[in-house]
């Protein structure tokens, strides 16, 4: 695998040395598909010194490059020179919003190992080495609005719709209230339909954990199907409560707003990192996507799609599915890991899930066989020595549970080198039913339609 020419610091040297296995083939004779499904196979946990890492290298899309869909679909970009596109919202009259958001920088290096990391990391941004039309050449933390009027898949207008935010990430239109999840507050400003630029000022609906440490930064946004309460994903500010338990108050949590009061109480706790919320059409619930832990096992712990219970503890960091302690965490809370609840989905070990949205019963621009289920866009694997990820894939549902194995609507985001073309975020549809995917390595939003429609 070609990774370039790397000015090494001794420490990153010593890294690359100690982790040999991150840049080399998976463990051999075990099945990943069999971390995929409602029982997930869950191999022992190992110890590292310096866990396995591999990270894509970021290096964009050429001039007609685009992501793999299957022959009776096509893609294109319905956006592009973007600024780390994070989350695609469709307004009620066809407007997209398109969050564009970068990390807030707020956390601590503390130990070696963070310092590497932090190194291989850097390898997933388009800044490394990437032109600037390839990176956005703007500086985001804003909204973007994207007016396709007449539906060809090419936006007429594309305006600043909000801007000077604090690391956005979850937006959600309830009635004429715009709310926007910032990484340190849930801020709701007076919407005008038809509107392309906000000007009036938004006021704080509810204060959400943000520094001084920020590990998990981004915030989910879902709001009810009466549109009464909000619900915040809000993840861990740890791997494993390396910071102390004291930094976590409040997180891997998804909160529950009032949105008349702002008063806010925990819904779902023990979940790590709840990246995506959505309700699912047919039962009305609230359903999450989760990043699980690292540092156990390139097959450990795998992340996923799991219905949330109103008081329900899904485990973190005392344990992952149900009642598996994880060896690390001193000391354990034996009450809360035998009410823990195992996830209804596994995704795979570190895919990282970042978006989730439900298409409904039909009647949009896909293929008739992704109708009724989840679609997820997942950003991809870090932290282990094969890929993992890198993809947007669909689970199908039946009567509001899932009924199948998931399945790759839209790849090739890693080129023949296993180079990061691109990494897929968030995902939504738009007015037509056609799927959108926001692309924060390509800078770009896609748009995925069947080939005979859309």
């Amino acid at each position: 695998m070609r990774r370039g020419p790397l000015a090494l610091t001794g420490l990153a040297a010593l890294a690359l040395a100690g982790a040999a296995t991150a840049f080399g083939e998976d463990a051999p004779g075990f099945d990943r598909e069999a971390q995929i499904g409602p029982n997930p196979v869950l191999p022992e946990p190992q110890n590292y010194l310096l866990p396995p890492m591999n990270i894509a290298r970021a290096v964009g899309w050429r001039p007609g490059e685009a992501p793999i869909v299957p022959e009776d679909m096509r893609i294109q970009a319905f956006a592009s020179g973007l600024a780390h596109p994070r989350m695609v919202y469709t307004l009620p009259n066809g407007d997209v919003l398109v969050v564009e958001s970068k990390a807030p920088g707020t956390e601590p290096t503390l130990r070696p190992k963070d310092i590497i990391q932090n190194y291989i990391k850097s390898f997933a941004s388009t800044s490394q080495g990437a032109t600037p039309a390839q990176s956005g050449g703007a500086p985001g933390n804003r909204i973007t609005l994207l007016r396709d009027a007449n539906g060809d898949g090419t936006p007429e207008v594309r305006s600043i719709f909000l801007d000077h935010l604090n690391s956005p990430f979850g937006v959600v239109l309830v009635g004429t209230d715009l709310y926007v999840a910032n990484t340190d507050a849930l801020v709701r400003y007076a919407y005008t339909p038809g509107e392309t630029r906000m000007t009036a000022p938004g006021r704080v609906l509810t204060e959400l954990p943000g520094g001084p440490i920020n590990h998990h930064w981004t915030k989910s946004l879902a709001a009810s199907p009466d549109g009464a309460r909000l619900y915040v994903g809000i993840g861990s500010n740890s791997n494993i409560t390396e910071h102390g338990i004291e930094a976590e108050r409040g997180r891997a949590a998804v909160w529950e707003i009032d949105r008349a009061t702002g008063a806010h109480r925990p819904f779902a706790e023990g979940v790590r990192n709840p990246t995506g919320l959505a309700f699912e059409p047919q039962s009305s619930r609230l359903w999450a996507i989760a990043n699980e832990r690292d540092e156990i096992g390139p097959h450990l712990v795998p992340d996923y799609l799991t219905s949330l219970q109103d008081g329900g503890f899904y485990g973190w960091p005392y344990s992952y599915y149900g009642q598996h302690l994880d060896p690390r965490v001193r000391p354990q809370r034996p009450d809360l890991v035998a009410r823990a609840i195992p996830p209804d989905y596994a995704l795979g070990s570190h895919v990282a899930p970042l978006g989730l949205v439900f298409s409904g019963s039909g009647g949009g621009s896909l293929p008739a066989r992704y109708a009724g289920g989840a679609i997820i866009g997942e950003h991809g694997s870090w932290n282990r020595p094969d890929l993992s990820g890198y993809k947007v894939v669909f689970v199908p549902f039946e009567n509001g549970r899932p009924s199948g194995r998931a399945q790759d609507v839209v790849t090739g985001f890693l080129n023949d080198r296993g180079e990061s073309r691109g990494r897929p975020v968030g995902v939504t549809l738009d007015r037509s039913g056609g799927l959108l995917i926001a692309d924060d390595v390509g800078d770009t939003v896609w748009r995925v339609t069947a080939r005979t429609g859309g």
